[in-house]
């Protein structure tokens, strides 16, 4: 038995904190059921980032299409800053109060991995970035956090579901367990190359018994040409300076002719890594600084009750819109009544990035694909400081 909520739980609204419970049967008692606009919003971001990127929107609305409600939100992959609401719900409050936990938890987790992925793929470059991170959380959890990963800036995912999630062939190389199981490094690549499918990229891992200088001239040496990359996995513990272990590597297979071998890095990459590990390198495997990311902590607020503006201390009262400028993507919050000139000053048009997507039970827009998300995140990246 594995320690999950069934996904039936979460649509009964099981997964709730207790208090929701409660203040739903006191609501109940004294026949209270307000018409209200509750909006979902961060104050700030982890680690100071100056913007996020926000998914699980698609899974929020699988949950909340079985309620009787009205939703607002930034589509699937949008970028976000602090203050901004990017989502607001609309209905009597008693169809949906034991919903704002999961509600929450769907937006938060994925927003953060995808905000992470998107960060380390601008600091990439062009250069390849593949998630690894699945192992170090949960399984159930796996396809959310790899298909979170690729929408926002990973180029390819490492399991076998999340490919299916995203419609993308997985990506990988071998385990150091191959290694160990045929007695080399060379076995293991030679084996590889001799039983897969010459479609895939024949990429050797080289740190599992000798110096890596040593290891990736024969393994340069075993598959000649048809060697496309090698991997280094090499553990923190063992690593010294990272960056003169890859020049040393680079230096003796350009040396021997080897200069069409592309370097891969894994194991314990951080942003930090990126920028001093770009000279030398082609691609990064990225585990748990994607997977176990900061989560985004948006909170959901009651802003209007009964068509009437009311918030809690700290919060700002009514329905509000988003604008941003179709041309130097300028941005500003304003009420959702709000009337007036809708042109910026760069001579760019404001429109509202909060759109209806949902009534009741019926959705008002199409789903993208994980590939089409993706590829508008990737736009977005190129004007955005990381």
């Amino acid at each position: 038995m594995f320690l999950t909520a069934d996904p039936k739980e979460i649509l009964e609204g099981k997964i709730t904190d207790v208090y929701f419970e409660r203040a739903l049967a006191i609501l109940k008692a004294r026949n209270i059921n307000p018409m209200v606009r509750a909006e979902f919003i961060a104050k700030s971001l982890p680690e100071k980032w100056p913007w996020a990127l926000l998914t699980g929107v698609g899974e929020a609305l699988e949950l909340m299409q079985h309620l009787k409600i009205k939703v607002r939100a930034m589509r699937e992959g949008s970028v976000f800053y602090p203050y901004e609401p990017v989502m607001e719900i609309e209905g009597r409050y008693q169809d949906f109060i034991v919903y704002e936990t999961a509600i929450l938890g769907l937006l938060c987790q994925a927003s953060g991995i995808s905000t992470q992925a998107a960060r380390m793929k601008k600091l990439a470059g062009e250069r390849l970035v593949m998630s690894f991170g699945a192992r170090r959380m949960h399984p159930i959890l796996a396809p959310m956090i790899e298909r979170n990963a690729f929408v926002g800036g990973c180029d390819g995912v490492a399991v076998v579901k999340s490919g299916e999630v995203i419609d993308e062939d997985p990506m990988g190389t071998m385990p150091h367990s191959l290694v160990l199981c045929l007695g080399s490094t060379v076995e293991a690549l030679k084996a590889y190359d001799e039983v897969l499918d010459p479609k895939l990229k024949r990429v050797a891992l080289i740190d599992t018994f000798q110096d890596e200088k040593f290891e990736v001239l024969n393994a340069a040496q075993a598959l000649g040409k048809r060697l496309d990359a090698v991997r280094f996995d090499t553990p923190m513990s063992r690593r010294g300076d990272f960056y003169r272990i890859l020049e040393e590597a680079r230096w003796e297979l350009d040396l021997r002719g080897f200069d069409h071998v592309k370097f891969f890095v894994s194991g314990g990459i951080s942003e930090e890594d990126i920028p001093a590990l770009n000279p030398v390198v082609h691609g990064y495997g990225i585990g748990t600084a994607i997977s176990n990311a900061p989560v985004i902590d948006f909170a959901m607020d009651i802003v209007e009750l009964d068509g009437k503006p009311l918030a809690k201390r700290g919060k700002w009262s009514g329905s509000k819109s988003v604008l941003a400028c179709d041309r130097c993507g300028a941005r500003k919050i304003v009420p959702y009544t709000a009337k007036g000139a809708r042109t910026c000053a760069c001579g760019g048009v404001f429109a509202d990035i909060l759109v209806s997507v949902l009534d009741h039970e019926t959705f008002l827009v199409e789903p993208d694909a994980p590939a089409t998300i993706r590829k508008k995140v990737m736009e977005a990246l190129k004007i955005l400081e990381p």
